[in-house]
């Protein structure tokens, strides 16, 4: 099962380094990885993205607390949560694919933020199904390339009791 995992840590060389080193060593794989300073210019939040099950993901979460500059480990997949990313796809624009291209892009509230007289630069934003199924529709007309920022979650502030899970349909963007 696929799990996001939110890591607090103090912004220090090497503990990006050290972070990820600790899933290399034992062999779990990382299928995104997103990194910034939080408010407080000394603390960094790493969003990991990793698949596994139970006794592998509480395996992580124990090595990550153990890592000293480590502040806080949660795994968001247990509450929730808000999760995003961003792509850049550039799209080769044949003449009669330009007006298909554009209505694409409408459609899914992405915008074209480079054109050229052969390609469109095409930038979404949104959870990872309106991403994938932009791409899938932008690849009959020729995907040229493509760059992917990786998840980025939060944990939703709710009084809802109900179980855990990501936002609901009506909110996605």
């Amino acid at each position: 099962m696929e799990h996001i995992i939110s890591v607090l840590v103090e912004n220090k060389f090497g503990v990006l380094a050290r972070v990820a080193g600790l899933f290399s060593a034992r062999g779990y794989n990382i299928e995104s990885l997103s990194v910034a300073p939080t408010l407080d210019p000394t603390t960094s939040m790493i969003t990991i993205v990793t698949v596994g099950d139970d006794r592998i993901i509480e395996q992580i979460m124990k090595q990550l607390n153990k890592v000293v500059e480590v502040l806080k480990v949660v795994d968001l997949t247990e509450t929730h949560f808000l999760d995003r990313e961003t792509a850049l796809i550039k799209v080769h624009t044949k003449p009669e694919h330009r007006d298909e291209a554009i209505r694409i892009a409408d459609i899914f509230r992405a915008k074209i933020v480079d054109s050229s007289s052969t390609t469109y630069t095409v930038e979404i934003t949104g959870d990872v199904d309106k991403v994938e199924a932009l791409i899938n529709l932008l690849k009959p007309l020729g995907i040229k390339e493509l760059i992917r920022t990786g998840r980025i979650a939060i944990s939703r502030e709710t009084t809802r009791t109900a179980s855990p899970r990501r936002e609901p349909a009506l909110l996605k963007s």
